[in-house]
């Protein structure tokens, strides 16, 4: 689907390393001073293509990708499904939503976020839901423009060398 300039559409293997740029460089953008510098500058563009091709590539996987091409190129992704959370309000998940920093402000964002949310209406769910790193105003004044709203809900999610603080937010698609 074109809206615009920009090319949404579903993901598909040969847009792995695209995926796993817009994914490291959007990390070490927006969690700049939320997270340790040395597991930002440790990530690793390689690594996360061939976790990326890996999805992408497994018939069975639980959730689906879409991404924004502009000029060719990957400029951002959104990765969406089932709820992985036993109370969560709703049975979809915005499981991940990332530009490219080059294209923060430029509709690319929007262009995923409606996109997904036309596919969970289409899909029959009436209510979503996603996690917010804690300290990242920008990305909740996004979402709260296109009408998702913290509901208090909060996670401590645990990997090595890295503890993430989460704020739930949730939106009525119905």
């Amino acid at each position: 689907m074109l809206r615009g300039e920009m090319l949404l559409r579903t993901a598909e293997p040969r847009d792995a390393h695209g995926i796993a740029v817009v994914h490291v460089r959007g990390w070490q953008k927006a969690y700049r001073g939320l997270m340790p510098q040395d597991v930002l500058d440790g990530l690793s563009i390689p690594d996360r293509e061939a976790g990326w091709k890996k999805i992408l590539d497994d018939p069975e996987r639980r959730s689906l990708t879409l991404v924004v091409e502009r000029d060719g190129a990957i400029a951002g992704w959104a990765g969406f499904g089932a709820a992985r959370d036993a109370d969560a309000p709703g049975s979809a998940e915005l499981w991940g939503i990332y530009a490219h920093p080059d294209a923060w402000s430029t509709g690319v964002g929007h262009t995923l976020l409606v996109g997904v949310e036309e596919a969970l209406r289409a899909e029959g769910h009436e209510i979503a839901y996603l996690w917010v790193l804690a300290g990242n105003e920008r990305a909740s004044r996004f979402y709260e423009r296109h009408g998702w709203h913290a509901d208090g809900g909060a996670k401590v999610e645990k990997r090595p060398g890295l503890v993430l603080d989460e704020r739930r937010h949730v939106k009525r698609l119905g």
